[in-house]
């Protein structure tokens, strides 16, 4: 966005100029000093993969492609819908760029702590989260498949639901255990069946929800920079009508955006662009519920923004 800079000057801030944070927010990188409402935080951490790395580079890569979304209005305007979102969020500093973890190479448990420390101090901050980054693949306990087993026996968690499914590289173990834990599994067939509002609404209203979106759930065309891409996934179009849904039907506590792999990109970068749309578009939504808007103004008084 525009900005003052040596008191009257404005600066133009084009996106190949300054330090590429998320949306050119303010960067914090002790979460005991953070006091924003939003947080951007990177796990560029790709370690294992079991076909071709590169993903650790997805975090830098998105925050490098948001500064196409950031201009001296705040925030970003959408023709369809004719209106300005995430405008207080970025003038009034709410977003704020807390940094990546810390990752330790060849040690997933130790980054696996840096990552849990991390995001606890936000959330004990009040922040809601949002994670850029890769999936975990390090050993069988470890694997980009493993996750759903072991977020299933958390204690507040209540159910959990895959959309997209659809890739004939499963086992029958891969979405019959899924099945069998209690989880739901929508593929593509029932996906455009019940339509993204539909999908939203297995999930009771206002319950407490996080959102992991994995960019292998968009069609392989669009999507160069992905290492696990396959045919017959969602459109753009479905996967930011599905969010939004979920946006206006649940309370969204936190979500990441994984699996840009710029390393497979075509040059101009379309994949981590892409990526970086979606989280900015989704978090747009977010912020644009009455629900978000009581929360800003509890955290602006309480700061003193106001």
């Amino acid at each position: 966005m525009a900005a003052k800079q040596g008191g009257s000057k404005t600066r133009i801030n084009r996106p190949f100029v300054g330090i590429p944070s998320f949306l050119r927010a303010p960067i914090c990188l002790d979460p005991d000093d953070f006091d924003g409402a939003i947080a951007v935080m990177g796990v560029p951490f790709d370690e294992g993969s079991p076909f071709l790395a590169g993903s650790r580079l997805g975090p830098r890569a998105l925050r490098e492609h948001s500064l196409r979304f950031v201009s001296g209005a705040g925030g970003f305007y959408n023709p369809e819908t004719r209106k300005q979102y995430l405008d207080v969020e970025l003038t009034q500093n709410l977003i704020v760029d807390a940094g990546d973890a810390d990752v330790a190479p060849t040690n997933v448990e130790r980054t696996f702590a840096n990552v849990t420390e991390m995001a606890r101090s936000l959330l004990d901050r009040g922040a809601l989260l949002v994670a850029l980054g890769a999936p975990f693949i390090h050993d069988l306990r470890f694997t980009n498949g493993h996750a759903f087993r072991h977020i299933a026996p958390m204690a507040h968690v209540e159910s959990l639901t895959q959309v997209g499914i659809r890739s004939l590289r499963h086992s029958p173990a891969m979405v019959e255990d899924s099945i069998r834990d209690g989880n739901r599994v929508v593929t593509m067939e029932e996906f455009r069946r019940v339509s993204p509002r539909g999908i939203a609404e297995m999930v009771p209203q206002g319950a407490s929800c996080y959102v992991s979106i994995d960019v292998d759930v968009l069609d392989l065309s669009l999507i160069p920079g992905c290492v696990s891409a396959e045919p017959n996934g969602m459109s753009y179009a479905e996967l930011r009508d599905t969010l939004k849904a979920l946006a206006e039907h649940t309370n969204v506590i936190g979500f990441d955006f994984v699996e840009v792999n710029p390393e497979l990109d075509v040059r101009t970068g379309v994949t981590s662009y892409l990526g970086a749309h979606t989280v900015i578009e989704f978090l747009g939504h977010i912020c644009d519920q009455p629900r978000w808007a009581a929360r800003r103004e509890k955290h602006m008084a309480k700061s003193g923004t106001r």
